[in-house]
C-alpha cells in the first residue's frame, strides 16, 4: 500500500433497510449496498481524513474517523459494526458493538501486528465465529509473517467473516483507493446513496424503522424511558468531548445518542398525546 491508497469501509451486520435510518444520523454522504445476506456496506464519498476536525485544526486520521462512525451507528443499534481502514502506514479495523468498548487491532504497512491478541478472541466472541477454527485463523494474523503485508492481513480478516455470510463485491477490499471503492460501490445493483436532508426526514425514518421493526414493543413504557434517559446521559458528555477533543468521529457518536435519546422521549409523548386526544 502507498500513500494514495488510503480507504475505508463500514460493514454492518444488518441489510440495507436497517441500516439506512441510522446511516443517515451520521450527516455524512455515503453509498449503502449489500454485501452478502446479512450484511451491508457503507462506503464514505468524500475524505473527512483529509479535512479538518469540529473548530478548524489538523486532519483526523482515517482510523479515528471511522472509529467514531462505528459507534456512532453501534450504539443505536442492535448489530455490530466494524471498520476497516488503511493509509500508507498502517491498516487495521474497529470493531463495536452496542454499549461495549470498542475492540480493534492494527498492522503496520508490511504486515507488522501492532495490536493485542486479546483484541482477536474478542473480536471473535462478539461476532459469534468458531472459538476454535475461526479463532485459530484470527490468531495467525498476529504472528509474523515477512510475506504478508497489512492489505493481506485485512484480507485474511474479510476470509474468515465471509463463513458469517460476508460477501464483498470484486474491487470493494484492503487497499482500494477511496476513489476506487466509492466507484465500485456506486456500480453495485441496488446501490443507494445517504445523505444529510434535515432533522425533519431524519425523524421520519428512524420512527419507520423502529415502528417496523422488532423493537417495536420497546419503544413505550418504563423501559423504553429509561433507555432514552440513558442515552441523553451518555450522548450530551461525549458531543462536547468530541468537540473539545476536535474528533468529528466521537462528536458524530454523542450527536447520535442525543439524537436517539431525544426521539425516545418524543415518540413516547407524541403517542401518549395522541391517546388522549
Amino acid at each position: 500500500m502507498n500513500a494514495t491508497s488510503t480507504g475505508a469501509l463500514l460493514l454492518c451486520r444488518a441489510d440495507p433497510e436497517t441500516v439506512r435510518p441510522l446511516a443517515h444520523l451520521l450527516r455524512e454522504q455515503m453509498l449503502l449496498t449489500r454485501a452478502g445476506g446479512e450484511w451491508s456496506v457503507l462506503v464514505p464519498e468524500g475524505k473527512p481524513w483529509r479535512g479538518t476536525g469540529p473548530g478548524g485544526g489538523d486532519p483526523e486520521p482515517v482510523d479515528r474517523v471511522l472509529g467514531g462512525w462505528a459507534t456512532a451507528l453501534a450504539v443505536g443499534s442492535t448489530w455490530p459494526v466494524l471498520a476497516l481502514w488503511w493509509d500508507g502506514d498502517r491498516a487495521g479495523y474497529t470493531l463495536a458493538a452496542g454499549f461495549r468498548r470498542t475492540v480493534g487491532y492494527i498492522w503496520l504497512a508490511d504486515g507488522t501486528p501492532v495490536g493485542e491478541d486479546e483484541a482477536m478472541r474478542t473480536f471473535a466472541a462478539r461476532l459469534g465465529l468458531d472459538p476454535v477454527l475461526d479463532l485459530q485463523a484470527l490468531e495467525e494474523l498476529t504472528r509474523p509473517d515477512p510475506e504478508a503485508d497489512a492489505e493481506a492481513r485485512l484480507r485474511g480478516l474479510l476470509a474468515v467473516l465471509t463463513r458469517t455470510g460476508l460477501t464483498l463485491p470484486p474491487g470493494l477490499g484492503p487497499g482500494e483507493s477511496a476513489d476506487r471503492l466509492r466507484s465500485v460501490a456506486g456500480a453495485q445493483r441496488g446501490a443507494e446513496r445517504i445523505e444529510w436532508a434535515g432533522w425533519r426526514d431524519a425523524v421520519r425514518v428512524e420512527l419507520d424503522a423502529v415502528e417496523a421493526g422488532s423493537l417495536g414493543p420497546w419503544v413505550r413504557g418504563p423501559r423504553a424511558r429509561a433507555i432514552a434517559t440513558a442515552q441523553l446521559a451518555a450522548g450530551l458528555p461525549l458531543l462536547l468531548w468530541g468537540v473539545h477533543r476536535r474528533s468529528g468521529g466521537w462528536a458524530a457518536a454523542g450527536a447520535v445518542l442525543l439524537a436517539q435519546g431525544a426521539l425516545g422521549l418524543a415518540y413516547h409523548r407524541a403517542r401518549e398525546a395522541a391517546e388522549r386526544s
